[in-house]
C-alpha cells in the first residue's frame, strides 16, 4: 500500500467508501404498484382532492420535487383541458423533460383546479404559507411521508425520489429498455439513469432468487 510522507494511504488508491452503493436520495425505495394503488384508494375515499392530484401526477411526471412543486396551470392545461402530454423544462438542467398524463391523473386535475378556482398563470399546488407562493418542497416531503406511513410503510425508506422513482422502476422492469427511461426521467447520460435506479443490484438478485442449490 502507498503512502504518503504523513503516512497516510494514498488517495491515488484509495476507494471512495460510496463507489458502487446508491446513496441519499437514491437509496429510496419506489412504491410498488399495490402500494399506489392503496394510496389512490385512501385519498379518494378521504376526498382530498389536492392530495390526489398531487399524488397522480408525480407518478406520472417523474419530475424532481423542484420541478413538480411548481408547476403552473398552464404547463398542464390547453383550451380548458387538460393535456395528454406535455413538456417542463427542468430547473437541474435547463433541459426539457416530456411526461404522459394518465386519464385518472387529468380527472384528479380537473376536479382539484375546479375545486380551488384556479386560473391560467396560477401555481397547481399553492402553499398555505404566506411566505411561500406554491408548495415548497419541505411540505411536499411530508405530504410524501405521510402517503408513506398511511400505507403501513416505513417512512425512513421512502422520500422525495420514491415518486419519482417509481413508475421509471415499473417501466424498466417490464420493458427492459433503459433509454426510454433514460428520456423520461431527463437524464443526460444512460450511466446515471443505471445507478439512480440501483439497476446492476436488482438484477443481480432477481438472478440470484431463480438458481436454488
Amino acid at each position: 500500500m502507498l503512502t504518503d510522507p504523513d503516512g497516510f494511504e494514498s488517495s491515488a488508491l484509495r476507494t471512495p467508501w460510496n463507489k458502487g452503493r446508491l446513496v441519499g436520495q437514491n437509496q429510496k425505495r419506489p412504491l410498488k404498484p399495490k402500494d399506489v394503488w392503496s394510496t389512490r384508494v385512501r385519498l379518494e375515499i378521504a376526498g382530498s382532492l389536492r392530495d390526489l392530484a398531487l399524488f397522480n401526477l408525480a407518478i406520472d411526471s417523474k419530475l424532481r420535487a423542484c420541478d413538480l412543486v411548481s408547476l403552473r396551470v398552464d404547463d398542464i392545461l390547453s383550451d380548458g383541458r387538460i393535456r395528454e402530454r406535455t413538456t417542463v423544462v427542468q430547473r437541474k438542467t435547463a433541459r426539457p423533460v416530456q411526461f404522459e398524463l394518465t386519464a385518472a391523473t387529468r380527472n384528479a386535475l380537473a376536479a382539484w383546479i375546479d375545486q380551488a378556482g384556479q386560473r391560467p398563470g396560477d401555481y397547481l399546488f399553492i402553499s398555505r404559507l404566506r411566505k411561500s407562493p406554491h408548495l415548497s418542497t419541505r411540505q411536499y416531503a411530508r405530504i410524501v411521508h405521510g402517503w408513506v406511513e398511511s400505507a403501513g410503510l416505513d417512512s425512513s425508506a421512502y422520500g422525495l425520489h420514491t415518486m419519482r422513482r417509481t413508475k421509471a422502476t415499473q417501466i424498466y422492469r417490464k420493458t427492459g429498455n433503459l433509454r426510454a427511461v433514460q428520456l423520461l426521467l431527463g437524464h443526460t447520460k444512460l450511466e446515471s439513469t443505471v445507478r439512480y435506479l440501483g439497476i446492476e443490484v436488482e438484477d443481480a438478485l432477481a438472478i440470484s432468487e431463480q438458481v436454488e442449490l
